[in-house]
C-alpha cells in the first residue's frame, strides 16, 4: 500500500473550487435580515477602532474560507459574517481566504443568526470551526432572542467563556471584552466601550458647539479689552495734554508776574 502524500493544492484549484461555490448559493445566501446587518455594522465599526490602535487585528466580512479537507470533498469551505486574523502583515484575501497559501488562520469568527433569515446552517459551521479549523475564539449571536455567547477552544471542543464581574466576556489576546449593551453586541478595549460613528458625531458636534462658544467668549473679550485699551490710551492722551496746559499756564503766569 502506497504511504505518498497527497499533493498540497494549487492556488487555481482554491480559485475554481471558490468560483463553484459561488455559482451553487441560493439566493436567500445573498439576502440579510435587518438585525444581522445592523449587527455587522455595529461589529466592523468596533473593529476599525481596534485596527487603528493594533494594526495586526485585520477584520473580514462574509470572506469565503478554503482549507484541505480529508474525505470525498478535498476542499472544505465556510464563510463566517465576520472573521479576525492576527497578523503584523497585509493579508492578500481576494476572493476568498485559502487556509495553506496564507501565514495564519482565523483567531476569532462571529456569525448572527436571525429567525426571518438564517442563511447557513451554523451548527454546521461551528464544527467546521471546532473541528477542523480549531478557530480559537467564536462567537454567536441571535439578535431576535438577545442571545449571545462567547466561546473558547479548549482542548478539542468549545466551551462558552463566563462573563467577568462586569458582566463582559473577555478575549484576553485582543485585550477585548463583549457583551450585550442596548440589545446588540458591543465591544471593549482595555475597558472602554468602543464608540459607534454616531456617539462620535455627537461627541464632535458637542466639541464643535463648545469651541465656538469659547471662540466667541475669547473674541468678546479680545473685543472688551481692546476698547480698555483704547479707553486708557485716549486717557492718558488727555492726561498728558492736562498737564501740558497747566505748565503753559504756569509758565505765562510766571512771565506776566516777572513784567510787573
Amino acid at each position: 500500500m502506497s504511504t505518498q502524500k497527497p499533493r498540497p493544492l494549487l492556488r487555481i484549484e482554491y480559485e475554481e473550487a471558490a468560483e463553484a461555490y459561488l455559482k451553487s448559493l441560493p439566493l436567500e445566501h445573498f439576502m440579510e435580515a435587518t438585525a444581522q446587518g445592523r449587527q455587522r455594522e455595529i461589529t466592523l465599526e468596533s473593529l476599525a477602532l481596534v485596527k487603528a490602535r493594533r494594526p495586526d487585528v485585520q477584520v473580514f466580512n462574509e470572506l469565503l474560507v478554503q482549507y484541505p479537507r480529508r474525505g470525498r470533498k478535498k476542499i472544505g469551505q465556510v464563510v463566517p459574517d465576520n472573521m479576525v486574523v492576527i497578523w503584523p502583515e497585509p493579508i492578500k484575501a481576494s476572493g476568498s481566504y485559502d487556509l495553506p497559501l496564507q501565514p495564519v488562520g482565523p483567531f476569532w469568527v462571529l456569525e448572527y443568526v436571525s429567525k426571518y433569515n438564517k442563511r447557513k446552517d451554523y451548527e454546521d459551521n461551528m464544527q467546521k470551526y471546532e473541528r477542523e479549523l480549531k478557530v480559537p475564539y467564536y462567537l454567536l449571536f441571535y439578535p431576535d432572542a438577545g442571545e449571545l455567547t462567547l466561546y473558547h477552544l479548549r482542548g478539542r471542543k468549545y466551551r462558552s467563556v463566563p462573563p467577568n464581574e462586569q458582566g463582559r466576556h473577555a478575549i484576553p489576546e485582543l485585550d477585548l471584552e463583549v457583551a450585550l449593551l442596548d440589545d446588540w453586541v458591543r465591544f471593549w478595549y482595555k475597558g472602554e466601550l468602543l464608540p459607534l460613528p454616531a456617539d462620535l458625531q455627537r461627541e464632535l458636534d458637542e466639541t464643535r458647539r463648545q469651541l465656538r462658544h469659547m471662540t466667541r467668549r475669547a473674541e468678546e473679550q479680545a473685543r472688551r479689552a481692546e476698547e480698555q485699551a483704547r479707553r486708557a490710551e485716549a486717557e492718558e492722551q488727555a492726561r498728558r495734554a492736562a498737564e501740558q496746559e497747566v505748565q503753559r499756564l504756569r509758565a505765562e503766569l510766571e512771565r506776566i508776574r516777572g513784567t510787573s
